[in-house]
């Protein structure tokens, strides 16, 4: 149901950067690209994931609230790309760990830029 979700940044280069190798422990990459977005995509035909100079040109700002949420086939691939977003510059938001008696399991970061994230599995989803 969803196409992709946008991150505004201020550092284009450096988002670029933290992006391609995060997303390449989820099996990412590159789909489309120019000088001011660039969109990764696990498969080809699945949802996105992109970054953007806001195109009116001023600011970006991290959106109170919103987040992206990656998926991830087992809690040990969680921990791992946990890892590398802080190992890549990202700030914690919450350890990976179990939330609930769902079998939900995240870890929370925020990117350079302060967009919150996490990367998170539940039961089914392997």
């Amino acid at each position: 149901m969803i196409g992709y979700v946008t991150l505004g940044t201020n550092d284009f280069d450096k988002a670029a950067a933290f992006y391609d190798e995060l997303l390449a422990e989820l099996g990412g990459k590159r789909m489309m690209e120019d000088d001011r977005f660039i969109a990764w995509t696990a498969d080809g035909s699945g949802a996105a994931i992109s970054i953007t100079k806001p195109f009116d040109g001023k600011e970006a700002c991290v959106g109170n609230g919103v987040m992206v949420a990656l998926t991830a086939n087992s809690t040990d691939l969680v921990d791992k790309v946990y890892a590398k977003a802080i190992a890549l510059g990202a700030v914690c938001e919450g350890k990976p760990g179990p939330r609930g008696e769902s079998g939900f399991y995240a870890g929370y970061f925020r990117d350079m830029d302060g967009n919150k994230l996490n990367v998170f599995t539940m039961p089914g989803m392997g």
